[in-house]
């Protein structure tokens, strides 16, 4: 088969071990990101696999039927919005979903909150400029950090990246709130943590709060400027799920106004994150380019799968394949 890798911005994939499973295929990687229909469509028309790196690249159906030649898209990781499964599924285009693991996104919440904490950041950036214990040159920055032992940790989305997190701040001896669906709350009561008493509650006495969610029709914009309104000028906002739980342009306002007084983000609604973004330029926000799940162990792990799903398919047997219906549609 003809096999395109999608968006491997640190031309990573092929160093992988699980690479040469795709050893007796042709096998292209893109390495830079193309928005435009149709560059897409240019670049992708030849292959009839395409193997996605998470979210970086959408399709839709004015993408999808002008790729005559796709028959399978391998996805890393589970699958999201970003693919219309029911135009797939009419084109004959099977999906295969992948697995993920909740360590190296949870794992990189909590570096995160320790790093914004205690302003190791601007501490480091300074200390190259010869400004010794300076966080920042202007007075009205150049505050304490502050230990977490003590502080509420508030957590809005008790899956296994949000326990993970939890079992994070249970050990630096945080208290641990959760906010989510009942089940949820009964959830994190039963591991010995506090259901928030109401959503502004949660975002009231929150010292550090972290989203943890999947975003769908439900969940899209799901934190309003009223709840960062209620959050403490000394609290912190930590997103490593999706920017698109929140409301547009609603944390930029937040932070402008001070409350919460800080936040710290691995992801935005377009990414690769525009240089002269608004965020970038506030100082109170400590800003990655979304490697929640860019290490070493998750790549192996989400690539193993997705190049076995590949092989899998062209060998004739598909598995782990997401859309309904889809032998029935199937390209021959």
């Amino acid at each position: 088969m003809k096999i395109a890798i999608l968006d491997d911005y640190q031309n990573a994939t092929q160093s992988l071990k699980c690479f040469e499973l795709l050893a007796d295929h042709e096998v292209k990687v893109f390495n830079s990101t193309t928005r435009g229909l149709g560059q897409l469509a240019i670049r992708l028309a030849p292959f009839d696999a395409l193997v996605l790196i998470r979210e970086r690249t959408a399709f839709n159906r004015a993408l999808l039927a002008k790729l005559p030649n796709l028959k399978l898209i391998s996805q890393t990781g589970k699958l999201a919005s970003h693919v219309d499964v029911g135009a797939a599924t009419e084109l004959g285009i099977a999906i295969a979903e992948g697995v993920g693991s909740p360590t190296a996104p949870a794992e990189l919440t909590w570096a995160l909150i320790m790093a914004a904490a205690r302003k190791i950041v601007p501490y480091a950036n300074n200390l190259k400029d010869g400004l010794w214990q300076t966080a920042s040159i202007n007075p009205a920055l150049n505050g304490l950090g502050f230990v977490l032992k003590g502080r509420t940790l508030g957590i809005w989305g008790y899956g296994k990246i949000g326990q993970t997190v939890a079992g994070f701040g249970r050990a630096f001896g945080m208290r641990v709130t959760v906010w989510g669906s009942e089940a949820s709350r009964a959830k994190a009561e039963a591991d010995g943590h506090t259901a928030a008493a109401s959503r502004e509650a949660f975002f009231e006495q929150a010292d550090v709060l972290s989203l943890h969610l999947r975003l769908n029709d439900a969940t899209r914009g799901i934190v309003t400027a009223d709840d960062l309104a209620r959050m403490r000028p000394s609290a912190l906002f930590v997103n490593t799920s999706r920017a698109e739980l929140v409301q547009t342009d609603a944390l930029e306002q937040a932070l402008q106004r001070g409350r919460p007084g800080h936040a710290a983000l691995d992801v935005y609604t377009s990414e690769p994150l525009a240089a002269d973004s608004p965020l970038l330029r506030i100082p109170t926000v400590l800003a990655t380019p979304h490697l929640g799940y860019v290490e070493q162990d998750s790549y192996e792990l989400y690539f193993r799968h997705a190049f076995q799903n590949v092989v899998d398919f062209a060998n004739g047997a598909p598995a782990n394949i997401h859309n309904p219906y889809y032998a029935a549609n199937a390209r021959r």
